[in-house]
């Protein structure tokens, strides 16, 4: 018995390829290696041109002592060189050393630093500026500047401030050199280059193996002959 209606055929479907990212390829297809050598080199050359074109820094120190006075105890004097060592970083210190000083009060503000010490009565008053000159004079008038402060309080504190040691000239640059920027930008490339080493994707089996290929459904014509 013949059927006098048409087979139903359906279309074999065709499996889609796989899209594959050629940078991705590239990259899991470098060496490990090379994001090493290529973080350190491009850490090196940024360190490099940093250490060329950023300009040099000076730095000069002047140091003043608190004294105390017959109505005071060397412990006072200790604590009022904590608080000169603030003082002499603020406006009433800083404006009245800028004549001294020949720049503007920004500068010395943000060139000026002081530290002290927890076991002698010592205020150290360092300056930054690009000419080793110019450091100098920022020091010293700064210094001078806190001594008279401290004199016209030395009534109530019963601590004077004195010159201990003026700032001289410096030889070098307190800045950082050229080979020292060479290295630290090396090493901090490399360590950047350590870290995408860690986080590359890294190739698998079934990246290398070819697609699999779905087969299409079978039609009805092709089934009718199978018992």
């Amino acid at each position: 018995m013949t059927s006098d209606t048409e087979p139903l055929t359906t279309p074999a479907t065709s499996a889609k390829p796989v899209r594959r990212h050629p940078a991705r390829r590239r990259l899991r297809a470098l060496p490990p290696w090379s994001l090493l050598a290529a973080g350190t080199l491009a850490g090196a050359l940024a360190g490099g041109t940093y250490g060329a074109l950023a300009p040099s820094a000076y730095s000069a120190t002047a140091y003043v002592v608190a004294v105390p006075t017959e109505k005071s105890d060397p412990q006072a004097a200790l604590g009022f060189a904590q608080a000169y060592g603030r003082v002499a970083t603020q406006l009433a210190v800083l404006g009245e050393a800028r004549a001294g000083a020949g720049v503007p009060m920004r500068t010395l503000l943000e060139n000026v630093r002081t530290a002290t010490s927890p076991d002698a009565p010592m205020v150290a008053v360092t300056a930054t500026a690009a000419r080793p000159d110019l450091a100098v004079d920022m020091a010293n008038a700064v210094t001078r500047a806190l001594t008279r402060h401290a004199d016209r309080a030395k009534d109530a504190t019963h601590v004077e401030l004195q010159q201990f040691s003026r700032a001289v000239r410096p030889t070098e640059p307190s800045s950082a050199s050229p080979v020292l920027t060479v290295l630290v930008g090396a090493s901090a490339g490399g360590l950047l280059g350590g870290l995408a080493l860690l986080v590359r994707p890294r190739r698998t089996p079934v990246d290398s193996a070819p697609p699999a290929v779905v087969p299409g459904p079978a039609t009805a014509a092709d089934t009718q002959g199978q018992p």
